[in-house]
C-alpha cells in the first residue's frame, strides 16, 4: 500500500474510466492477485455441484460408500480451502481499496498545493469538500468489485464449459444468460450516471452554501438576512433531496435486477433440466449438478451486476476528480523586472489607481467587486492591470510575490504555535514582531494565552475568536512588511473600539508605503488618504472620506448603513 511520503505517480487525466484504470495499474501485483483469488474462489464454488454430482452418481446411486466418502471428503476440503480464499480475497481487496483512497487523496492534495493561492479562485469550497469526502470514497469502493467482477466472468465461463458435458443446449443458454442480463441492466446504468452526476453537482453547491453560512452567520443576524438565506437553503436542500430520491429509484431497480434476474434465470434453466431428466436425456446426478451450477451462478451474476453498478458510480466520481486535476495554476509568463522605484498600481477594468506611499481604500456595496479588484492587482487572475509602465502579467512572478502581498481576511491559519502562525519558520526580529502585534492591536491576544507566543493554536485558529483570528492574520501581513500591501476587509470582525485603534495605527505604521484596504467601515475610511467608491465594479467617485460624504449620496448611504450594522452587531 502507498506510503505516506511515497510519490503517488502521474494520474491519467483523460477521463473517469482512464483514471480508475490508472489506479488499478499503480498496484499491478495486488490487483492481479485480487483477480486471481476471486476467480479461483468463484470457480471452486462452481465446482461444488460437480463434486456433489460425482458423489451421487458414483457413490450413492451405486451403493459404493467408499467412493461416497471419498467424494464427500474432497467436497469438504474444497469448502475449507475456499473459506480461506474468501478471507484472503477480502484482505486483498481491502488493500486495493485503501491504496486507491490514499493515492487519490495524495494526488488531490498535491494538486491543491500546485494551484496554491489560485485554488479558491478556480473552484468552489463545496466542490472541494464533495470531492474529498464523497467522491474519494466512491472511487475506492468501485475498485473493490474489480476482482470479484473478473472472477464472476471466469466462473461463468467455467460453469458453461462444465455444462457442455451434461447438455449442450443448457450450456448455450447459460453462456448467453450473462450478456442478456448486462443488456437489460445497461440502460439503467446510463441513467444512473446522469442522475448521480446531477446529484453530485447539487451537493457541492449546497456544501458551499453551508460554508458561506458558517462564515457569515453573525453578519446575517445583524443585517436581518438570516431568514432569507435560510429559505434559500431550504429550497436547495429540498431539490437535493428530490434528486437523491431519483438516484435511489434507479439504484433500487439496478439492485433488484441484480438479484431478480439471476433468480429468474435459475428457474428457467432448472425447469429445462428437470424436463430433460424426466425424459431420460440426463441422469439424476446431472440434474443435481445442473441445479447446483445454476444456483451457484446466482452469486457470480450478482457480483457481475454489482461490478457494473459500482464502476459506473466510480466513473462519475472519477470524472469530478479529473476535472479538478485538469485545473492549471497561473503560469509565469513574465520576464520584465518590477519597477525599481515605488510606482502606482492601476486596474483599467475598474479604474482603480493605487498611488505609491499612500493608504488607499476601496468601498462598495458588493464586497466581491472589491475582492476582484484586489485579485487583479495581486495578479491572481488574468487582467490588464499595470504596475508603473509595465503590465503585471509581463513582470516576473517571483518579483511580484516578493513585493506585493495580498492579505485575505479568511487566509488559512495552520496548526502550530502563535509565533509560527505569525512569523512562519523564519527567525523574526522581536522588535519587528512586537511592532506588528501593536499595529494590529493584538497584544492582548498574546497576554491572554498561557504560554504567550509559544501557545499552540489549532488549525484555522479554532481556539481563537473571530476577531482574534483576524488580528493574527493582519499581524502576519504587517510582519512581512511588503512594499505593497493589499488587505481585504482587515477589520470586518472587530468591534468599533478595536477597529478605531487598528485604523489609527495602520495609517501610522504604513506611512510612506503603498497600502490598499477594502472596507465599508467609516473608522478605517476616515484614515485613508484616498477612497475609491465603486458601483458595479467601476470607480464612481474618488476623494477623501469627508469629501465623499459631502458630495456622493450613494457613498453616504453605504457608510450610514455600515454604521447601523455596527450598532446592531455590537
Amino acid at each position: 500500500m502507498i506510503d505516506a511520503y511515497e510519490d503517488p505517480g502521474e494520474p491519467d487525466r483523460r477521463g473517469g474510466a482512464r483514471y480508475l484504470w490508472w489506479l488499478v495499474t499503480q498496484q499491478p501485483g495486488r490487483s492481479t492477485l485480487a483477480a486471481l483469488i476471486s476467480a479461483v474462489w468463484m470457480v471452486l464454488m462452481a465446482a461444488s455441484p460437480y463434486l456433489l454430482s460425482r458423489a451421487v452418481d458414483e457413490g450413492l446411486a451405486t451403493g459404493d460408500y467408499a467412493m461416497l466418502a471419498a467424494w464427500t471428503g474432497v467436497l469438504a476440503g474444497v469448502h475449507v480451502f475456499n473459506s480461506w480464499l474468501s478471507i484472503m480475497r477480502h484482505r486483498t481487496m481491502t488493500r486495493v481499496r485503501m491504496d486507491a483512497m490514499f493515492r487519490t487523496i495524495k494526488v488531490l492534495v498535491g494538486q491543491s498545493v500546485r494551484l496554491g493561492a489560485a485554488l479558491p479562485r478556480r473552484i468552489g469550497a463545496g466542490e472541494v469538500v464533495t470531492i474529498g469526502v464523497g467522491d474519494v470514497h466512491t472511487i475506492s469502493n468501485s475498485l473493490t468489485v474489480i476482482g470479484p467482477g473478473f472472477g464472476a466472468i471466469v466462473a461463468y465461463l467455467t460453469v458453461a464449459v462444465l455444462l457442455v458435458s451434461v447438455s449442450v443446449p443448457i450450456a448455450v443458454i447459460v453462456l448467453l444468460g450473462m450478456p442478456a442480463m448486462a443488456v437489460l441492466v445497461g440502460p439503467l446504468l446510463g441513467r444512473l450516471q446522469g442522475t448521480e452526476t446531477e446529484y453530485r453537482e447539487r451537493q457541492s453547491i449546497l456544501t458551499a452554501r453551508i460554508a458561506d453560512l458558517a462564515g457569515g452567520l453573525r453578519v446575517l443576524n445583524g443585517l436581518g438576512g438570516k431568514d432569507l438565506v435560510a429559505d434559500a437553503f431550504h429550497r436547495d436542500s429540498q431539490r437535493l433531496r428530490a434528486q437523491g430520491y431519483r438516484v435511489g429509484a434507479v439504484t433500487s431497480w439496478v439492485q433488484a435486477l441484480g438479484v431478480g434476474l439471476p433468480t429468474l434465470f435459475l428457474a428457467v434453466v432448472t425447469w429445462l433440466a428437470a424436463r430433460m431428466a424426466a425424459e431420460g436425456t440426463i441422469t439424476v446426478g446431472e440434474l443435481v449438478s445442473v441445479y447446483g451450477f445454476v444456483a451457484v451462478l446466482v452469486r457470480p451474476v450478482a457480483f457481475f451486476v454489482e461490478f457494473i453498478y459500482q464502476v459506473a458510480r466510480g466513473v462519475v466520481a472519477a470524472r469530478r476528480v479529473v476535472r479538478f486535476l485538469r485545473l492549471e495554476p497561473m503560469t509565469d509568463t513574465g520576464t520584465l523586472d518590477a519597477p525599481a522605484e515605488p510606482a502606482a498600481l492601476h486596474d483599467p477594468e475598474s479604474g482603480v489607481r493605487v498611488l505609491p506611499g499612500r493608504l488607499t481604500a476601496l468601498t462598495t456595496a458588493l464586497p466581491s467587486d472589491a475582492a476582484h479588484v484586489v485579485d487583479r492587482l495581486g495578479r491572481y487572475v488574468p487582467s490588464t492591470a499595470t504596475w508603473g509602465d509595465a503590465l503585471l502579467s509581463d513582470i516576473a512572478l517571483p518579483q511580484l510575490r516578493g513585493r506585493i502581498l495580498v492579505a485575505d481576511h479568511e487566509a488559512d491559519l495552520f496548526a502550530g504555535t502563535l509565533r509560527e502562525l505569525i512569523a512562519g519558520q523564519a527567525d523574526r526580529d522581536e522588535t519587528a514582531l512586537a511592532q506588528a502585534l501593536h499595529t494590529a492591536v493584538a497584544e492582548d491576544i498574546v497576554r491572554g494565552l498561557p504560554d504567550a507566543l509559544d501557545t499552540p493554536i489549532d488549525a484555522q485558529g479554532r481556539n481563537l475568536s473571530g476577531g482574534q483570528r483576524q488580528r493574527v492574520r493582519l499581524t502576519r501581513a504587517l510582519l512581512a512588511d511588503p512594499e505593497v500591501l493589499l488587505a481585504v476587509e482587515p477589520t470586518s470582525a472587530l468591534d468599533a473600539h478595536t477597529e478605531a485603534r487598528v485604523a489609527e495605527r495602520l495609517h501610522a505604521s504604513r506611512r510612506g508605503r503603498t497600502t490598499l484596504v477594502t472596507t465599508t467601515s467609516p473608522l478605517l475610511l476616515d484614515r485613508a488618504d484616498t477612497v475609491h467608491y465603486l458601483v458595479d465594479g467601476k470607480v464612481a467617485a474618488t476623494g477623501t472620506h469627508h469629501e465623499l460624504l459631502a458630495g456622493e449620496p450613494g457613498y453616504r448611504a453605504l457608510v450610514a448603513r455600515d454604521e447601523n450594522a455596527e450598532e446592531v452587531l455590537s
